[in-house]
Formats: C-alpha cells, structure tokens, sequence
C-alpha cells in the first residue's frame, strides 16, 4: 500500500506539469475559439529564449523579465498578422493557421538561439524530501512538489484575474457570446491581445518547469501532445478542468506503467493517457467541466 501512494503521489505531480501546457489551450480558446496547435512551439520558444538570455549573460530575474517579453510580443504579432485577417473565417481555417504557426514559431527558435540542448537549473534538485521519507517512507520528489506549488500558485492568480479584474470580466464576457461583447462596446482585438499574452506567460513558466526536467530541447514541442487528453477530459474551456484532467492522466499514466506495464510490453505511457481520452469522448464528449452545446434543428 505504502508503494501504491507513493506510484499515485508521483503520478499526481507529474500530471501538473501536463496541466501548464494545456492551461495555454483553455486560455486561448475560450477567448476566442481557436485551438492553438502551435501552443507546444510556444513553449519549447519560451524555455529556449529564456537560456539564450541567460547564456549571453543575463541573470536569472533579468532573463525571465526578457522572455516574458518576447512571448509578449510573440502573442501580439500572431494576433495581429495570423488571427485578424481570418475573423469570421470557418474555426478549420483558424486550426489551420496555427499548425502553419507551429513550424514557423519552431524555425524562429533555433533559427534565433540554435538548435543544440541546453540544461536549465532552477536551483530545484530533482530528489525526494527527505523529512517526507522519514515520517512516511514515501519518495516525493522536491522539484514534482515544487512544480505543483508553482501551479497552485498560477491558477489563483488566474482566477482572481479572471473574477477581479475588469480586462479579466471583459475576458469573461468575450467568451460567453463574441457579439454581445462588441455590443457593449468591448474591443475584441485587444481582448485577444491580452489572451495571447497570458497564455505566452503559461507557456514560459511550462518551458522552464519542463526544460528543467528533459532540458530545453525540441522534444518540448511535443508536450502538446500530452496535453490533448488532458483537455478532452478537463474540457476545453475550463481551467480547473485542465489540473483536474492533469492530475488525472497523471496518476493514471504512472498506475499503469507500474502495474499494467509488465503484461502489455513497454511504452504504455505513450498510449494509455490516449485511449483514456478515446473512451471518455464516448461517454461525455465536452469534458468534466466543459459547456454542453447542444445542436437546433
């Protein structure tokens, strides 16, 4: 038993670092209905800008203050030049747009920083805490435990934006009903400004998170990937449904690379979140906390 809680603590922690990178896909897509495919991209070219500041010599709070502004820009620019000239176009044409942004966004990374990897230290050891394995015989890995602290720490501060501020109320109302918010007069285009910015911020405190784990190599691109089954169970346009379908695809994924592993041959991990997802579409297709829409004939 006492190995079981420590497979599901370790799987729990994992799945927060799965929830960043799709808490960039609920922020952009409940603003304005597009699914960023190129949000994986974004991540692997905050991480990458972030060493490149570091390596030409800037210190830590300088090189994080650098890449928050070029993810800034990043977000503005792909607002203004990929997303404005599509508006009213179909949502397959915008889905389209943004797997054309994530090549161009991956070639800008290594075409600006190269293409070798980095290692990233964020002064957290990958270890277990030691008073934990004392008191409970239980391995938890301070830099897991710090990465969900981290998560806690960024969904709050979402929530509260979201409740609290009036861009966060604009941002509300721009995802209810797009028309509506024009008609009181709440401009969309900054609005969605505003959303790309944020969620480049997510994707820079996911590229550090996850470049400090694997190293800040291309392969971070692919995280994207991981977090699809996160969002189908979540759903699309709720950011607690993006920890809640994390820690769930986390904890899964570890119970069955332990325990299912052996009988299925390796690589379980590669697949099992997938067919998680498959089989929750057939039972509630717009995710635990996702909106139901239902068709009119």
């Amino acid at each position: 038993m006492q190995f079981f809680f420590e497979v599901l603590i370790g799987g729990l922690l994992s799945g927060v670092m799965y929830s960043f990178v799709a808490l960039g896909f609920v922020m952009i897509y409940k603003a304005s209905g597009v699914f960023n495919f190129a949000q994986g991209a974004m991540v692997f070219f905050a991480a990458l800008t972030f060493v490149g500041f570091q390596e030409m010599g800037a210190p830590f709070w300088l090189a994080l203050i650098l890449a928050f502004g070029a993810m800034v820009l990043l977000g503005i620019a792909t607002e203004r030049i990929v997303l404005r000239p599509l508006v009213n176009q179909p949502h397959i044409t915008l889905f389209m747009a943004t797997i054309g942004l994530t090549f161009f966004v991956e070639g800008l990374a290594q075409g600006i920083w190269g293409s070798t990897v980095r290692g990233l230290d964020l002064g957290i050891q990958d270890e277990p805490i030691e008073w934990i394995m004392d008191k409970a015989g239980i391995l938890v890995s301070s830099f897991d435990l710090f990465a969900a602290g981290v998560a806690a720490a960024l969904v709050t501060l979402l929530a509260l934006f979201f409740q609290y501020t009036r861009v966060g109320r604009a941002l509300r109302a721009v995802a209810d009903d797009h028309q509506a918010a024009l008609s009181i007069g709440i401009p969309l285009q900054n609005i969605w400004r505003i959303v790309w910015a944020v969620a480049g911020f997510v994707a820079l405190v996911a590229g550090l998170l996850w470049g400090a784990r694997n190293g800040v190599q291309f392969a971070l691109t692919f995280t994207a990937l991981k977090a699809l089954p996160v969002l189908i169970l979540g759903g699309f346009t709720s950011v607690p449904g993006a920890i809640v379908g994390g820690l769930i695809i986390g904890s899964t994924e570890k119970l069955a690379e332990v325990y299912l592993g052996g009988y299925v041959g390796g690589g379980i991990d590669s697949w099992f979140p997938y067919v998680m997802a498959l089989a929750f579409l057939l039972i509630r297709p717009e995710g635990m906390f996702g909106e139901k829409h239902i068709d009119r004939v």
